[in-house]
């Protein structure tokens, strides 16, 4: 194990790998890496959010290849979400980020939501702090965007970015509180399209008074990229009120998850098939056996 975490430390990606096959899948000794690894609090966590559609991979690729030219290494987490009915996960991110897979200067791993609604479970948080123990300058962290649980991201993120598309229209006049107060910059992409500048400039109407900035990308054309990547780049306002708060969401998910690893979820789903063919049946007693 000692020589799996001076891997990690040294920058190799079959260490980092292997580690991170490890604790996704709870296999022994994931529990002692994770409490040995040197986490580098000081790498900064970008998360990249919004509604299916918005282009987010498509602008982690071209927001990966400006830092690449930098010479900044970086890590991608792209997290799909599980399919509720056969527990699998598409992982399609794969695809849009095609073009990185043999840059040495990049690492990409694709991760299933395990069910968690917005996008973040337990293992997620686990496996970016294993990334965050070796030698990235920056991780990108993309989720599904599934509406008010889009804070979740908010838990792991230094900087967390809600990307929407000029088609999201009257939509712009719904968004949450939740979502307004994780996200400290908003991107319009596919700005190409028309009704971008209306809603742009709705849009920034909106959080103008949060100072919150907008910027506006084609990221196809790697138009706007420039911009958003000197904002990235900016150090981080700490706030430790905010801090204090997501770690204890963080904490809490961690604990959730110990507290729930021995519930099947295979299992479950088979039991409640039997159980739905009886006249009687009553979810809330059906739980009774698994709390």
């Amino acid at each position: 194990m000692n020589a799996l975490l001076k891997g990690i430390e040294e920058g190799s990606f079959i260490a980092l790998a292997r580690a991170l096959t490890l604790v996704e899948n709870d296999i022994a000794p994931s529990a002692d890496i994770l409490r040995m690894l040197n986490v580098k609090s000081a790498v900064p966590v970008i998360g990249i959010t919004g509604p299916p559609g918005a282009g987010k991979s498509t602008l982690v690729n071209a927001i990966t290849d400006q830092f690449v030219k930098l010479n900044k290494k970086i890590a991608i987490l792209a997290v799909d979400p599980t399919s509720p009915f056969n527990f699998g996960s598409l992982l399609g991110d794969r695809i849009r980020m095609s073009q990185q897979f043999n840059n040495p200067n990049v690492y990409i791993r694709s991760v299933a939501t395990r069910g968690t609604l917005g996008g973040i479970s337990a293992k997620t948080i686990e496996m970016i702090d294993v990334m965050r123990s070796a030698n990235f300058d920056m991780i990108f962290v993309e989720t599904v965007g599934v509406g008010q649980s889009e804070i979740e991201i908010a838990g792991l993120a230094d900087k967390t970015v809600v990307v929407l598309v000029p088609e999201s229209g009257d939509e712009i006049q719904n968004i949450k509180s939740g979502i307004m107060e994780i996200a400290q910059g908003f991107v319009v992409n596919k700005a190409d399209r028309e009704g971008a500048d209306t809603f742009t400039n709705n849009l920034k109407k909106l959080v103008s008074h949060q100072q919150i900035p907008v910027f506006k990308t084609v990221a196809d054309k790697n138009e706007g990229i420039n911009e958003l990547c000197d904002w990235l780049m900016e150090p981080i306002k700490s706030d430790n009120t905010r801090k204090v708060s997501l770690l204890a969401e963080k904490a809490f998910k961690i604990i959730q998850h110990h507290r729930m690893r021995n519930v099947d979820k295979v299992k479950l789903h088979s039991e409640m098939a039997e159980a739905l063919k009886r006249p009687d049946f009553n979810i809330y007693k059906f739980t009774d056996q698994w709390v």
